[in-house]
């Protein structure tokens, strides 16, 4: 069953204490007045250089829990976002990444260590979300171990199960329409230019009404038969919409 109108959701990666938080003020305002229900990329234990942009910020934790209460779906956005192993992806966006290639049991750790910190903090991860995209089978079976058995990521047209793992697909860098299916659009507070926070908060006025969270997208998810064998159709999917622009 084709879903029309399209459905959007809105993504924010790399979310942790160190990060740009004027950056991220940027967005909150608006986020609350067309009452959008984001998802939440949230590292637990950051180590990353990159995402080390501002001193500690306190009070942090604290604002993650108040989106959370406005249904604001919260992402396990991988465990210390140190992306030095060049295993193979499933999805072939980046060479290094955080998992891909790390044996299972310590991505199981990591990921049960990640969400103990996030529970620690008062929040609930929904989600699973590799950093650079990158995961492997290893991953997956690593995610149903640990009870969190759903993915942001992939290219295709709307949610699915695959086996033990549902993934909701991300496609988007920014904002556009599209007439059918679920999209996820991912941002980076922390290295969005002005004109992208203008961009994405016109895109939103215009088609809030077409924005739903992750429960509701888990709600459209059908089966498919790829399994964790997806790395074939995922490498198409990707190409495709490479040469479409």
């Amino acid at each position: 069953m084709t879903i029309r109108p399209a459905r959007y959701l809105l993504r924010f990666d790399d979310l942790c204490p160190t990060m740009d938080r004027g950056g991220w003020e940027r967005f909150e305002g608006w986020l609350a007045e067309f009452r959008i229900r984001p998802v939440l990329t949230i590292v637990p234990e950051n180590q990353d250089p990159e995402l080390m942009r501002e001193a500690w910020d306190d009070g942090f934790w604290e604002r993650m829990r108040e989106w959370q209460a406005r249904g604001a779906a919260i992402a396990l956005h991988g465990y210390r976002h140190v992306c030095a192993s060049d295993g193979g992806s499933l999805l072939p966006l980046h060479r290094f990444t955080e998992f891909a290639g790390i044996p299972e049991e310590t991505q199981l750790a990591w990921i049960e260590n990640g969400m103990k910190k996030l529970r620690e903090e008062g929040l609930e991860p929904k989600l699973f979300v590799a950093p650079r995209h990158g995961f492997d089978r290893a991953t997956l079976r690593a995610l149903h171990r640990a009870k969190l058995p759903v993915i942001s990521d992939g290219f295709g047209a709307r949610p699915s199960r695959c086996r033990d793992i549902l993934w909701i697909p991300q496609q988007l860098w920014g904002p556009a329409e599209r007439r059918s299916g679920v999209w996820t659009i991912c941002t980076h507070s922390n290295t969005a230019t002005k004109a992208q926070v203008e961009s994405l908060r016109e895109f939103v006025k215009k088609h809030h009404a077409q924005f739903i969270d992750a429960e509701e997208a888990k709600g459209l998810a059908k089966p498919c038969w790829f399994g964790t064998g997806a790395q074939a159709w995922g490498t198409a999917q990707y190409w495709r919409m490479r040469m479409k622009g």
